[in-house]
């Protein structure tokens, strides 16, 4: 008996018009337009603008005529029209740091450890859930340890009441 034959994908042509936003091929854009990933590297954020053009991803460049449709195209920005990142307050990182606190902590050992716990289906950590030991290395008791650990708190302010 055959197998049965596999259904192609349609391919989606599109044809590239002066309508959209203009396409560059890698290594041919101007130095001013940059990724969110380069942004991200300099320290800056889009600043509300949305993007200027688009990088085309590399199986495209051999179709010149026709728009880059795939998920690895990339959203160029200019620039010279963003910001530097915002810096959180130390009331939104306390605010950050007790939400995954909420997450990390165990409500039977009280361990805090240094990733989330599956909270919704076991309850607990694996280690209470289990019955055994975990290793010192992956969590912490000691509220003390993990309030300096953020990054608006360098020792500047006064911790005392």
């Amino acid at each position: 008996m055959a197998r049965p034959r596999k259904m192609r994908r349609e391919i989606r042509r599109v044809p590239r018009t002066a309508a959209t936003l203009p396409e560059y091929d890698r290594h041919v854009c101007p130095q001013s337009l940059v990724t969110r990933r380069q942004l991200r590297e300099r320290g800056l954020s889009p600043g509300g603008h949305g993007p200027v053009a688009v990088l085309r991803c590399k199986s495209c460049s051999y179709r010149p005529d026709q728009a880059c449709i795939h998920p690895t195209r990339a959203w160029l920005y200019d620039a010279s029209l963003a910001r530097p990142k915002r810096v959180p307050t130390l009331a939104q990182e306390e605010a950050l740091d007790r939400a995954m606190a909420a997450r990390s902590t165990c409500p039977q050992c009280r361990r805090r450890y240094y990733f989330c716990l599956p909270l919704r289906t076991h309850g607990c950590c694996d280690p209470c859930a289990r019955g055994y030991e975990p290793s010192p290395d992956t969590y912490t008791l000691s509220r003390a340890e993990t309030t300096h650990r953020l990054v608006a708190w360098q020792g500047g302010l006064d911790d005392s009441p």
